[in-house]
């Protein structure tokens, strides 16, 4: 057999193995995306559910067989759930809560996390892993301990006991911004120290802009549990003019006849926030989840 006839069956052959592994790699890819749909599916049957209580008469609530979507869509069901009760002041209230445990969470995680990974002083590890045994106490457990210290400072019924805490540390953020920052290189640190620069200015200026994906997930985390904190006011909150969102929707609920289809557009109003911050934010919020793993 000829050189010529040589090369080119074994091109044949390349060519040949090329498309069989491009055709394995497409029913791998469309066998992919089909698993992803079907998860997507699933997880948004539960918020096309809820969308399509809300816009329903109280009289199709509880059909059998269950009504997927409205004969006739009730948007007024939305107007009903301003009129219902104060849903502004409840929303001024909550973000009133949000913001500043977003804002301290950030700096007060931010900072123990650093000196957890970046400065080198004895019994480190040591504090660091009886910080993370702290994650194993249930709020349960600390309730009414926390009540009685807080009533004998005085903050029942503000909003201290809800937004203080949250400016001392968080075991958990304080374990996700530690593995994020053990990956940023410590020769960044010790080429700002050689040209001057104090300890705090790197944390400042260096670190904390590399951290922004952990920051934001920080961030995300404390408003998602602010926002749907539902125990935490009902503790310490009596004056109604005090009430979040959450204990909103419990009073609609505490009637002896709950209004469900308004309470399904309260849902509803809660839940869109929420959406739209993770679709603002899922870039850093899924690169600050991968990457806080990468190195322990």
């Amino acid at each position: 057999m000829s050189i010529p006839s040589i090369e080119r069956k074994r091109d044949y052959q390349l060519a040949s193995a090329h498309q069989r592994q491009s055709f394995k790699n497409g029913i791998q890819l469309t066998a992919q995306y089909i698993l992803l749909l079907i998860f997507a599916v699933c997880f948004l049957i539960p918020f096309f559910w809820l969308v399509s209580e809300s816009l329903k008469k109280p009289s199709e609530l509880f059909e059998v067989p269950m009504l997927w979507w409205p004969k006739s869509p009730q948007w007024s069901n939305f107007t009903l759930m301003f009129s219902s009760f104060p849903f502004l002041l409840y929303l001024k209230n909550t973000m009133m809560l949000v913001i500043p445990t977003m804002i301290g969470s950030i700096v007060s995680n931010a900072l123990v996390a650093y000196g957890f990974s970046r400065l080198e002083w004895k019994y480190r590890e040591q504090v660091f892993v009886i910080v993370l045994i702290t994650m194993i106490l249930p709020f349960q457990v600390t309730m009414i301990p926390l009540f009685l210290l807080f009533k004998e400072l005085h903050w029942v019924n503000t909003y201290l006991p809800l937004t203080v805490p949250h400016f001392f540390g968080n075991p958990f953020f304080i374990f996700l911004l530690r593995q994020f920052l053990l990956g940023i290189p410590k020769e960044l640190s010790f080429s700002a120290r050689i040209d001057g620069a104090n300890e705090f200015q790197i944390f400042y200026r260096i670190v904390m802009p590399l951290a922004k994906p952990v920051l934001t997930t920080v961030a995300i985390f404390a408003f998602l549990h602010t926002w749907n904190d539902f125990i935490g006011p009902l503790i310490y909150l009596s004056d109604n003019h005090m009430y979040t969102l959450s204990l909103g929707a419990q009073q609609i609920m505490g009637t002896l006849d709950p209004k469900w289809n308004i309470l399904m557009a309260l849902g509803v109003t809660m839940t869109l926030p929420v959406l739209v911050l993770f679709f603002i934010m899922q870039k850093y919020f899924i690169q600050g989840i991968t990457m806080s793993g990468m190195k322990g």
